[in-house]
């Protein structure tokens, strides 16, 4: 794989505005091609890194090829395979000192601390399970893209929280809503099961969602776009890299420095932007 430094060189700037807001996003930083399939970042401000997951391998597959990687979060590597022997690892989610991962058709739950797996829930009839979220009370949500459903764990029970979706992905618990990006829309679910539509007309292959204000929102598409929402209002395009290539999977976000980091998934590598708004 070449080194997508100079790749994106052109994407320096994008310009949005949101309520009288502008945005700018601007490329600090890629590191090698020294990840495997990167597919979510995951930003730990406790830890002072990000969590990588790594598929390395097919999205598919149980072959116990997967890993998660710790960078800092200026990109230098911590530990590349600070855990390994999963299976095409995706979305993550943190509570308290453990990590959730969705494996494949499993919930991975890991002690953050000794780097080792507490357990493994199986999603029964689960086929792709994609994202991660967890809501202040603990309970977690996972999305699976091919049944078009997502689950729920708590006090050790997994239950359905909705389906007949057309494929969810990116999830995030936020107060008593879930925001679920469902094929190029943006949807909310309330507690009692009411849908509401954010926004729609994204690219289809939406991925990843992280919050930069109350009702503002960034959104990532695997095929190259990320996007910036503001809920019922407008949708920008940051930037777009699908003429390059160049996916944008499962982003991560440090809301306290405004950087955004990109897994580029098959170009193995971590691409950050600094995110200015005024």
């Amino acid at each position: 794989m070449k080194k997508i430094i100079c790749a994106l060189a052109f994407i320096t700037t994008g310009l949005i505005s949101a309520s009288a807001q502008k945005a700018t996003v601007q490329k600090l930083w890629a590191t090698d091609t020294i990840l495997k399939v990167p597919e979510s970042v995951l930003v730990d401000d406790k830890e002072n890194c990000i969590w990588v997951s790594n598929i390395d391998g097919a999205s598919t597959a149980k072959d116990g090829k997967g890993s998660i990687s710790k960078l800092s979060k200026s990109g230098t590597p911590i530990h590349l395979e600070w855990l390994t022997g999963l299976n095409a690892p995706k979305g993550m989610a943190k509570y308290k000192q453990e990590l959730y991962v969705a494996d494949l058709t499993e919930l991975v739950v890991i002690d953050i601390k000794k780097a080792t797996i507490i357990k493994k829930i199986p999603i029964e009839g689960s086929v792709f399970l994609n994202d991660v979220t967890v809501n202040n009370k603990g309970a977690v949500f996972v999305s699976d893209s091919r049944t078009g459903k997502v689950h729920r764990y708590e006090n050790n029970i997994v239950s359905l929280e909705i389906e007949n979706l057309q494929g969810p992905n990116g999830l995030l618990s936020i107060e008593d809503q879930l925001l679920i990006l469902d094929r190029g829309s943006l949807l909310s679910l309330s507690p009692s099961g009411a849908i509401s539509k954010i926004m729609d007309g994204m690219d289809p292959s939406t991925d990843g969602i992280e919050r930069v204000a109350p009702n503002q929102y960034l959104v990532s598409c695997w095929n190259g776009i990320v996007y910036y929402v503001v809920a019922g209002a407008q949708k920008i395009t940051l930037f777009d890299t699908r003429t390059e290539k160049i996916n944008s999977a499962d982003i991560g976000y440090d809301a306290k420095n405004k950087i955004i980091y990109v897994p580029t998934f098959l170009k193995n590598s971590v691409v950050a932007y600094q995110m200015q708004i005024q």
